[in-house]
Protein backbone atom coordinates (compact mmCIF):
# COMPACT_ATOMS: atom_id res chain seq x y z
CA UNK A 1 0.00 0.00 0.00
CA UNK A 2 2.90 2.39 0.85
CA UNK A 3 4.78 1.66 -2.44
CA UNK A 4 1.61 2.52 -4.02
CA UNK A 5 0.81 5.86 -2.52
CA UNK A 6 4.45 6.73 -2.84
CA UNK A 7 3.92 6.09 -6.94
CA UNK A 8 0.81 8.03 -7.27
CA UNK A 9 2.78 10.95 -5.56
CA UNK A 10 5.73 11.13 -7.89
CA UNK A 11 3.46 10.16 -10.76
CA UNK A 12 1.53 13.42 -9.71
CA UNK A 13 4.51 15.08 -9.12
CA UNK A 14 6.19 14.64 -12.78
CA UNK A 15 2.80 15.67 -14.83
CA UNK A 16 3.27 18.82 -15.86
CA UNK A 17 0.16 21.52 -14.25
CA UNK A 18 -3.03 22.48 -16.38
CA UNK A 19 -3.42 18.93 -18.29
CA UNK A 20 -6.41 17.19 -18.99
CA UNK A 21 -8.60 15.36 -16.30
CA UNK A 22 -8.35 11.47 -16.75
CA UNK A 23 -11.34 9.19 -16.91
CA UNK A 24 -12.09 7.22 -14.31
CA UNK A 25 -11.58 3.46 -15.49
CA UNK A 26 -13.70 0.88 -14.12
CA UNK A 27 -11.26 -1.23 -12.63
CA UNK A 28 -9.71 -0.82 -9.53
CA UNK A 29 -6.89 -3.48 -9.79
CA UNK A 30 -4.69 -4.99 -12.60
CA UNK A 31 -6.63 -8.48 -11.68
CA UNK A 32 -9.73 -7.26 -13.06
CA UNK A 33 -8.24 -6.61 -16.48
CA UNK A 34 -9.10 -8.90 -19.52
CA UNK A 35 -7.04 -11.94 -19.50
CA UNK A 36 -4.76 -13.15 -21.32
CA UNK A 37 -3.05 -9.19 -21.53
CA UNK A 38 -2.80 -8.18 -24.63
CA UNK A 39 0.57 -8.73 -26.77
CA UNK A 40 0.88 -5.46 -28.46
CA UNK A 41 3.96 -6.00 -29.76
CA UNK A 42 4.49 -6.87 -33.56
CA UNK A 43 8.21 -7.96 -33.53
CA UNK A 44 7.71 -7.95 -37.79
CA UNK A 45 6.12 -4.25 -37.94
CA UNK A 46 7.92 -1.95 -39.57
CA UNK A 47 8.42 0.48 -36.70
CA UNK A 48 9.58 3.74 -38.69
CA UNK A 49 6.78 3.43 -41.06
CA UNK A 50 4.55 3.37 -37.87
CA UNK A 51 6.18 6.23 -36.08
CA UNK A 52 6.44 8.14 -39.62
CA UNK A 53 2.27 7.55 -40.28
CA UNK A 54 1.33 8.07 -36.25
CA UNK A 55 3.12 11.25 -36.52
CA UNK A 56 2.02 12.63 -39.94
CA UNK A 57 -1.80 11.98 -38.43
CA UNK A 58 -0.92 13.86 -34.99
CA UNK A 59 0.20 17.13 -36.85
CA UNK A 60 -2.74 17.10 -38.76
CA UNK A 61 -5.22 15.99 -36.48
CA UNK A 62 -3.92 18.79 -33.76
CA UNK A 63 -2.82 15.50 -31.43
CA UNK A 64 0.14 14.32 -29.63
CA UNK A 65 2.08 11.81 -30.54
CA UNK A 66 2.55 8.47 -28.37
CA UNK A 67 5.08 6.08 -28.56
CA UNK A 68 4.90 2.80 -26.34
CA UNK A 69 8.24 1.32 -26.64
CA UNK A 70 8.39 -1.92 -25.15
CA UNK A 71 8.38 -5.85 -25.64
CA UNK A 72 5.62 -8.69 -25.52
CA UNK A 73 8.13 -10.79 -22.81
CA UNK A 74 6.65 -7.60 -20.36
CA UNK A 75 4.85 -7.63 -17.82
CA UNK A 76 4.61 -3.89 -17.43
CA UNK A 77 3.99 -3.60 -20.93
CA UNK A 78 1.49 -6.12 -21.23
CA UNK A 79 -0.21 -4.03 -17.71
CA UNK A 80 -0.35 -0.99 -19.61
CA UNK A 81 -1.57 -2.61 -22.78
CA UNK A 82 -4.59 -3.85 -21.02
CA UNK A 83 -5.09 -0.66 -19.28
CA UNK A 84 -5.47 1.39 -22.40
CA UNK A 85 -7.39 -1.15 -23.94
CA UNK A 86 -10.25 0.11 -21.06
CA UNK A 87 -12.95 1.52 -23.29
CA UNK A 88 -12.73 4.51 -20.78
CA UNK A 89 -8.91 5.20 -21.56
CA UNK A 90 -9.34 3.85 -24.89
CA UNK A 91 -11.91 6.75 -25.70
CA UNK A 92 -9.61 9.50 -23.94
CA UNK A 93 -6.33 8.29 -25.80
CA UNK A 94 -8.45 8.69 -29.06
CA UNK A 95 -9.04 11.84 -28.33
CA UNK A 96 -5.71 13.22 -27.10
CA UNK A 97 -3.12 11.04 -29.37
CA UNK A 98 -2.24 9.47 -32.16
CA UNK A 99 -0.53 5.95 -30.84
CA UNK A 100 2.52 3.92 -32.16
CA UNK A 101 3.25 0.79 -30.61
CA UNK A 102 7.18 -0.26 -30.86
CA UNK A 103 8.96 -3.45 -30.39
CA UNK A 104 12.19 -2.79 -28.98
CA UNK A 105 12.92 -6.72 -28.21
CA UNK A 106 15.06 -7.23 -25.67
CA UNK A 107 16.85 -3.66 -25.99
CA UNK A 108 18.05 -4.65 -29.10
CA UNK A 109 15.92 -3.13 -31.93
CA UNK A 110 14.09 -0.22 -32.44
CA UNK A 111 16.71 1.75 -31.03
CA UNK A 112 16.86 4.48 -33.90
CA UNK A 113 13.37 5.40 -32.06
CA UNK A 114 14.49 7.00 -29.10
CA UNK A 115 17.61 8.13 -29.71
CA UNK A 116 15.96 10.29 -32.51
CA UNK A 117 14.45 11.84 -29.27
CA UNK A 118 18.04 11.97 -27.22
CA UNK A 119 17.69 8.53 -25.56
CA UNK A 120 20.49 7.34 -26.89
CA UNK A 121 22.22 4.92 -24.04
CA UNK A 122 20.09 1.86 -22.99
CA UNK A 123 16.42 2.52 -22.12
CA UNK A 124 15.57 2.76 -18.70
CA UNK A 125 12.76 -0.03 -18.63
CA UNK A 126 9.93 -0.55 -20.57
CA UNK A 127 7.40 0.09 -21.46
CA UNK A 128 9.30 2.97 -21.73
CA UNK A 129 6.42 5.81 -23.28
CA UNK A 130 7.75 8.50 -25.68
CA UNK A 131 5.31 11.83 -25.50
CA UNK A 132 6.17 13.99 -28.72
CA UNK A 133 4.93 17.12 -30.12
CA UNK A 134 4.34 16.60 -33.81
CA UNK A 135 4.81 20.01 -34.45
CA UNK A 136 8.19 20.35 -33.00
CA UNK A 137 9.36 17.13 -33.04
CA UNK A 138 9.83 17.85 -29.26
CA UNK A 139 10.21 15.10 -26.41
CA UNK A 140 7.77 16.85 -23.93
CA UNK A 141 7.85 13.89 -21.23
CA UNK A 142 12.24 14.11 -21.27
CA UNK A 143 13.04 12.74 -18.27
CA UNK A 144 10.66 10.71 -17.68
CA UNK A 145 9.88 8.19 -20.01
CA UNK A 146 10.64 4.93 -18.27
CA UNK A 147 7.92 6.43 -15.31
CA UNK A 148 5.61 3.05 -16.40
CA UNK A 149 8.76 0.92 -16.11
CA UNK A 150 7.02 -0.19 -12.86
CA UNK A 151 3.45 -0.41 -13.96
CA UNK A 152 2.52 -3.32 -11.52
CA UNK A 153 3.06 -1.40 -8.69
CA UNK A 154 0.85 0.79 -9.73
CA UNK A 155 -3.48 0.95 -10.33
CA UNK A 156 -4.61 1.25 -13.74
CA UNK A 157 -6.39 4.77 -12.81
CA UNK A 158 -2.84 5.81 -11.83
CA UNK A 159 -1.46 5.04 -15.29
CA UNK A 160 -4.71 6.55 -16.48
CA UNK A 161 -3.71 10.00 -14.92
CA UNK A 162 -0.35 9.44 -16.04
CA UNK A 163 -1.38 9.50 -19.65
CA UNK A 164 -3.93 12.26 -18.91
CA UNK A 165 -1.28 14.26 -17.39
CA UNK A 166 0.52 15.25 -20.66
CA UNK A 167 -2.61 16.70 -22.52
CA UNK A 168 -3.72 19.97 -22.60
Amino acid sequence: MRASIVALLSLALAAPVGAATAPRVAVASFEQLAKPLPLPYDEQANAQAAVAAAKARAKARHKLLLIDLGGNWCLDCRLLAGTMDLPQLRKFIAAHYEFAIVDVGRFDKNLDIPARYGIKDRLEGVPSVLIVDPRTDRLINRGRTAALADARSMTPQALADWLAGWTV
